[in-house]
């Protein structure tokens, strides 16, 4: 009679990668994992099928377990990738592995999966509209006017979202680069960062990071996304609890900021449908490059940077941010400068 352990094939095979978007289905689905499904896509990866990471997943534990040691470099940098996130999965919903062992877990698995897809289409139709109103300039109107429930007229046909979204390699100004972005003679790849990703629209060749994702579109986006829309012009006057405080979140994650920078990316953008076939936009294939800068270790110091400030920006009262910036006269503040004399001495 075969066991439990048995319900999943763990024979060698060709596995299909969870970092890519899944199939749409309309799954039967628990509120629970649905809420935990919202969360996790939004914070930790937003693109990819669930059954396929849960699946491959257990199979590399399986691997580990009988290996005798919990070493991931036996796999490629892909599988390292989608084995630290099904693990993060598991944090967040540890009946997972228990239901696995059993092959009972195609109903939660669906009930993510549907999470994670709600809360994509709901906040792509959430900055739909007022993305305009942000890129209008302050006691000014757009010229011609754009049509905030509408996206034909968005991307690069027009100057302003065209400028924004522009590869900061290439010059809007150029018209002959402007129409060859216009009639996709000029194709956008998915690492050429546009133009809005950075501090006051300004790149610096020499130094790539300077600015990058500090954009005031990016801090606008991610308040409305998760500290809830009222919050944007004020953060202090939020009217209802976000999914930030909903779900305790006190700091960004790589995965929030990749998240928030794609949706901008889209909704300024013409394209109708967030789809896994828009190979204009490529926004999976955007999502997962910017994904993979924000985890790499090479870059430690400016991601760190770069993380501190987000917070500063949209989680200013956090305990963690407080810890890390005290107030320049305060007790901790002068206990910090007494130890730094003291190892300086030393």
């Amino acid at each position: 009679m075969s066991g439990p352990s048995e319900s999943l094939d763990t024979t060698p095979k060709r596995r299909q990668s969870a970092l890519a978007l899944a199939p749409r289905k309309r799954p039967r689905h628990s509120d629970r994992f649905s809420h935990v499904g919202r969360h996790f896509g939004r914070t930790i990866h937003a693109m990819l099928s669930v059954t396929a990471l849960v699946e491959n997943g257990l199979v590399r534990e399986v691997e580990l377990a009988e290996g005798g040691e919990d070493d991931l470099t036996r796999y490629s940098a892909e599988e390292r990738r989608e084995h630290i996130i099904f693990r993060k999965l598991v944090a967040l919903v540890p009946e997972l592995t228990s239901a696995t062992a059993t092959g009972d877990y195609l109903d939660t698995v669906a009930s993510i999966q549907h999470g994670m897809d709600g809360a994509r289409a709901d906040d792509t139709k959430g900055l739909k509209e007022p993305m305009i109103d942000w890129i209008t300039p302050m006691g000014g109107q757009l010229n011609p006017a754009i049509k905030r429930n509408k996206k034909a007229e968005r991307g690069f046909q027009h100057d302003v979202t065209g400028a924004l979204l522009c590869p900061v390699e290439l010059n809007w100004d150029n018209d002959e680069v402007k129409v060859g972005l216009r009639i996709g003679e000029l194709t956008v790849a998915a690492d050429s960062w546009p133009r809005f990703m950075y501090r006051d629209n300004a790149y610096d060749p020499e130094n790539p990071w300077k600015g990058l994702l500090r954009g005031k579109l990016l801090v606008t986006a991610f308040k409305h996304i998760f500290t809830s829309p009222t919050s944007v012009d004020d953060g202090s006057r939020a009217t209802r609890a976000g999914n930030a405080r909903i779900h305790g979140m006190t700091s960004v994650t790589p995965g929030s900021i990749a998240y928030v920078a794609t949706q901008v990316r889209f909704a300024l953008s013409s394209a109708e449908v967030f789809s896994r076939s828009d190979t204009a936009m490529n926004s999976a294939g955007f999502y997962d490059v910017l994904l993979e800068l924000l985890t790499d270790e090479e870059d430690k110091e400016e991601i760190d940077a770069l993380f501190a400030w987000w917070n500063r920006q949209v989680f200013p009262n956090s305990s963690a941010v407080q810890a890390r910036v005290p107030t320049a006269t305060s007790a901790l503040a002068r206990i910090r400068a007494a130890r730094a004399v003291r190892r300086a001495t030393q």
